[in-house]
């Protein structure tokens, strides 16, 4: 052999001993942190490429169980390192039950929203319940609580198709949060717009009871009503709340489906709607490092472009895949404090 051909064989040998090794050793170093995670997040947290970062700049890698965000405050936490809910409010009550954590970082938001099917927005819009403006749908949520509270029926609207009353699934409030934010939003509609108190929530828990205790049956995650939602059709759940982010990173992890639903599956902002906001919290000094990595730009940029969160870096983000998202969400009411939000908890099935 060519001493020449030799040198370049050897040089390649080097060359890939080298990269095994550093394959080696970051994986060496990887450090895996176990928590409870709510859904919505788990397309995240499975996204190869964010994945990919995290392992490479701090060397961390997410094992996670699914849980309602309230329901994660009170599970097993042994051998945890952090919690990831989806509000204040769970941020709230773990310090009710725990105490202070370690470490609190708001990592993202996202907008409480309405879903619904193409006919039933239809008939919102002849009740003057939804309106529409450049291609937005907004709800008036007093019009449409007013609805839900006078037992009007879907054959009043013009729907005989749909039965029984007209109604807003959601998951459960006391144990997960897209359905606690949706309560806490109903709250402060019933509450002549006025975000209710520990005093004023008294007046309004009967009505809320009322408007819970005909939805039956809710799920304890929000992933699983959203799937539910798209699976069963206008028949079985004709309205759902959920968070904006679930329909624009449906549309980017499955193209080919957005595409049949897309002229059928409508997104309504509700007029207020309330925030949802996905707070990390540190168990331990091992959980430190998820919130870091969680806040890297280029995780931000992927949660917004892959998975539909607002984060800080929304605004640069560029056009969504889905039509009708708002550019800004500018009708909000702030959330209950946690004493009024306690008492929502405590009083609903």
């Amino acid at each position: 052999m060519k001493p020449k051909l030799i040198g370049i064989l050897l040089l390649a040998a080097v060359v890939l001993a080298a990269g095994g090794y550093s394959l080696y050793r970051t994986q060496s170093r990887t450090t895996v942190l176990h928590g409870y995670l709510g859904g919505e997040k788990i397309g995240l947290f499975e996204d190869e490429e964010a994945a990919g970062i995290m392992r490479r700049k701090y060397h961390i890698q997410f094992d996670y169980s699914r849980a309602g965000s309230l329901d994660m405050v009170t599970a097993d936490q042994t051998g945890m390192d952090y919690l990831f809910p989806s509000s204040q409010t769970a941020l709230s009550y773990y310090e009710d039950v725990h105490g202070q954590p370690l470490q609190d970082e708001i990592i993202f938001n996202t907008p409480i929203v309405l879903y619904t099917h193409r006919i039933v927005l239809d008939a919102l819009e002849n009740e003057g319940v939804v309106t529409q403006s450049d291609g937005i749908c907004y709800a008036d949520m007093e019009k449409l609580t007013d609805l839900i509270l006078s037992g009007t029926t879907w054959e009043e609207l013009g729907l005989p198709e749909l039965y029984g009353q007209v109604s807003v699934d959601t998951t459960d409030p006391t144990a997960s949060n897209s359905g606690n934010m949706f309560a806490a939003l109903l709250a402060n509609v019933l509450n002549d717009g006025r975000t209710v108190d520990e005093v004023s929530v008294e007046s309004v828990l009967p009505q809320l009871k009322q408007i819970f205790a005909g939805l039956g049956y809710m799920e304890t995650s929000s992933s699983d009503l959203f799937n539910q939602f798209l699976r069963t059709g206008v028949g079985d759940k004709p309205i759902i709340a959920g968070y904006e982010s679930q329909l624009l990173e449906f549309a980017v992890q499955n193209p080919e489906d957005y595409e049949e639903i897309k002229d059928d599956i409508v997104m309504i902002y509700p007029t207020p709607t309330v925030w949802s906001t996905h707070v990390y919290i540190v168990l331990d000094e091992a959980g430190r490092a998820g919130a870091q990595a969680l806040l890297d730009d280029e995780i931000q940029q992927i949660a917004w472009e892959k998975h539909g969160f607002r984060t800080s870096v929304y605004e640069a983000a560029g056009e969504s895949a889905v039509a009708g998202i708002a550019p800004e969400i500018t009708s909000v009411i702030p959330v209950p404090e946690y004493p009024a939000m306690k008492k929502i908890i405590e009083a609903l099935p």
